[in-house]
């Protein structure tokens, strides 16, 4: 049976794709149910594979069938293990309640069909990726959510005016497809080098099973280990496609404009699918380079882990000062899991700093995920139903919501204390124990992750501060001047909300239950049947202090953030007037740390400044051989010409003549051409 769950798991999504618009053509109603009861088959599958998780020792269990036998041998398959089954269970349980949400969100929109088939395929999409068990589905499932993610952040592809995204004046505006195409681009980029990465490996494994790269590491690892720079090269491609889908620095600046699409569509790739496949992946890949470094003792492998690691913390640290200062509701809840996801790399990343932080490390990231996808989910859903309230996307633009929303912000405000990581949520506990992997890591880690926890509470503060408290905006007033009515959004929306709020105070009260099971499940599956070498974890003093330190900075955060924002006892403006510093440092936090606008000045403004210059470049050279050198050489060979006798009277000699010249223009002619 745990076979057959995985297969449903993948397909039925994939068919409700296919079959929504058939579905359509009987009635709207048995469409829609019809969509959401093929994602709730595949959550259905995930859950029954949770107990599997308990058994840790009866795992890995593999299916597949033989799809290529020449010239190589591929197959196609599941493979259930920890890992599959933690994201299995959170992409298709969470999606399933973001579908319910849609029933009432996208009620009435003339294009929901193609909403539905593009949700589905992309959940498909997800869960085939999660579920393969070799790196060429992996890789299929990876591009098809890529093209999924298009189709759902362009969903308003006819860029009316109201669907656009960025501003307000002076800032620029984003059209849905003009974000849709970004994050195309970009992530796409990742995926070619990942390519790559991939090629390699098999060239020198001559497998694409993930169990028989694990199982033969001992051979190929050190094989490709005698050609210097090889090794360093598979990580630096291998981590471009998790850096390119998980939007983590370099790579991040497509997300922020991913907030085009409907709210749910927000939802779905921030909390349940696209931005985990990226973690999904390096986790995958952790078991190979940590048995390159610490059993082969490669020390390039050490480089896939320094990058993970750092990679994480500077993403992390600067997404959460963008999300300080983002005028846009959504935005400053896209900043902040581009911020948390950086967390989730960096506790993978810590994980091969040490033989004692393997389980650790790992563990620690995977929680996170965990823990995130639900708070993020429940903000996304929020968010959906308070800017369809007050009508706008722009915090300035709400405020006093509390008054006319109090389920929402019940249920915004939990998931925001766990984002904040107040206990006993479970973003306290993932945080934490990511926070304890990292100090036994190094301070240098240590320090600035502990600061991105006061920025993340400060931000979180002020984005609650600023839509459910403090006076009526100029906006809200005259909404109601006009007669419209604020409210709590549609019951199908809220009680998902209020489900995804349960569920995340569930998991608080059983957090230490949820961090050790996790925890023996990948002891298990690391350290007892793939034999990676580890040293046992004692008890450190930093495990008490942790959880006092955590505790503090987010105080630390939020103390200013509920003076400014919810009190009011402080203006922000008047703040920012009294020194030059915070003003340049808003300024520069505002303006994304300006490496979106390099891009744009080179890869956009400088391609369309090249493809100018090539275009007059071209002009020349066409005015060049095709009008000034043909007239030259049209003068010069008649003056040749006259020198001889052309005007003879024996048609002989002028044929040769003619001849001749057509002989050389045509030589000329397919010259220049």
């Amino acid at each position: 049976m745990n076979i057959f769950y995985a297969w449903i798991c993948v397909f039925s999504p994939l068919i409700g794709a296919a079959l929504t618009p058939v579905l359509a053509v009987f009635h709207p109603k048995i469409r829609d149910y019809g969509a959401v009861f093929f994602s709730f088959l595949s959550a259905f599958a995930a859950v029954n594979l949770l107990p599997d998780l308990l058994k840790p020792a009866e795992l890995p269990i593999e299916s597949a069938v033989i799809w290529l036998t020449h010239p190589i041998k591929i197959s196609f398959g599941v493979l259930i293990d920890p890992l599959s089954i933690i994201l299995s269970n959170v992409v298709a349980v969470i999606s399933f309640i973001i579908m319910v949400y849609c029933i009432g969100y996208m009620k009435g929109d003339p294009a929901i069909t193609r909403f539905w088939m593009w949700m589905n395929a992309f959940i498909g999409s997800m869960l085939l990726l999660v579920l393969s068990n070799n790196l060429l589905f992996i890789f299929i499932g990876w591009k098809l959510v890529g093209i999924c993610s298009y189709g759902l952040i362009g969903f308003y592809y006819k860029d009316e005016r109201q669907y656009w995204i960025g501003g307000p004046p002076p800032a620029k505006f984003v059209t849905p497809s003009q974000a849709s195409l970004k994050a195309l681009v970009m992530t796409g980029f990742g995926d070619l080098l990942m390519l790559g990465g991939i090629l390699i490996v098999f060239f020198y494994s001559n497998t694409l099973n993930l169990l028989e790269l694990y199982n033969t590491s001992s051979a190929w690892i050190p094989e490709m280990a005698k050609s210097p720079g090889i090794l360093s090269l598979v990580a630096i491609l291998l981590l471009a496609g998790p850096i390119g889908k998980s939007a983590q620095f370099p790579l991040h600046e497509w997300l922020p404009e991913a907030m085009a699409g409907p709210g749910p569509v927000s939802a779905l790739i921030h909390a349940a699918t696209m931005v985990k496949s990226g973690v999904y992946l390096v986790a995958r890949f952790i078991p190979v380079f940590y048995y390159g470094y610490w059993a082969a003792g490669c020390q390039e492998a050490a480089l896939f882990f320094a990058l993970t690691a750092w990679i994480g913390l500077i993403t992390a640290f600067m997404a959460a000062t963008q999300g300080m200062v983002s005028p846009e509701l959504k935005k400053v809840l896209a900043y902040s899991t581009v911020s948390q996801i950086g967390y989730m790399m960096l506790g993978l990343g810590v994980a091969g700093f040490s033989p004692r932080l393997l389980v650790e490390g790992y563990s620690s990231g995977i929680f996170h995920l965990v823990s995130h996808a639900l708070f993020k989910a429940c903000l996304f859903l929020c968010a959906g139903s308070v800017i369809h309230a007050a009508h706008s996307i722009y915090l300035r633009d709400m405020g006093a919501l509390k008054q006319y929303m109090p389920f929402t912000r019940v249920f915004m405000t939990i998931a925001a204390l766990s984002l904040m990581g107040f206990p006993p949520l479970p973003g306290f506990w993932s945080k934490d124990a990511i926070l304890l992997s990292t100090v036994e890591a190094g301070f240098s880690l240590f320090i600035p992750a502990l600061i991105t926890v006061v920025i993340t509470s400060f931000y979180t503060t002020r984005l609650v501060g600023l839509v459910f408290h403090g006076p009526e905006s100029e906006s809200i007033k005259r909404i109601k001047q006009k007669g419209g009515h604020f409210g709590e959004a549609l019951p199908v929306m809220w009680v998902a909300c209020g489900i995804l709020a349960v569920l995340i105070v569930k998991m608080g009260l059983m957090g230490i239950q949820v961090e050790r099971a996790i925890e023996n499940a990948f002891n298990e599956s690391l350290v007892a049947r793939l034999k990676l070498p580890v040293e046992e974890s004692h008890p450190s003093s930093a495990q008490g202090m942790i959880p006092v330190l955590s505790v503090i900075c987010v105080i630390l955060g939020a103390v200013p953030g509920y003076l400014i924002y919810i009190s009011k006892r402080y203006q922000p403006e008047n703040l920012l007037e009294k020194s030059l510093f915070p003003r340049l440092a808003y300024r520069f936090f505002r303006e994304r740390w300006y490496i979106d606008n390099f891009y744009h000045f080179l890869f956009v403004n400088g391609l369309v400044r090249l493809a100018h210059l090539i275009v007059r470049s071209e002009e020349r050279i066409n005015l060049i051989f095709h009008k000034a050198l043909p007239a030259v050489f049209t003068r010069q060979a008649y003056g040749f010409l006259r020198v001889f006798r052309t005007e003879t009277r024996e048609l002989a000699f002028n044929i040769i003549y003619i001849l001749l010249f057509f002989i050389l223009f045509v030589g000329f002619f397919f010259t220049v051409v």
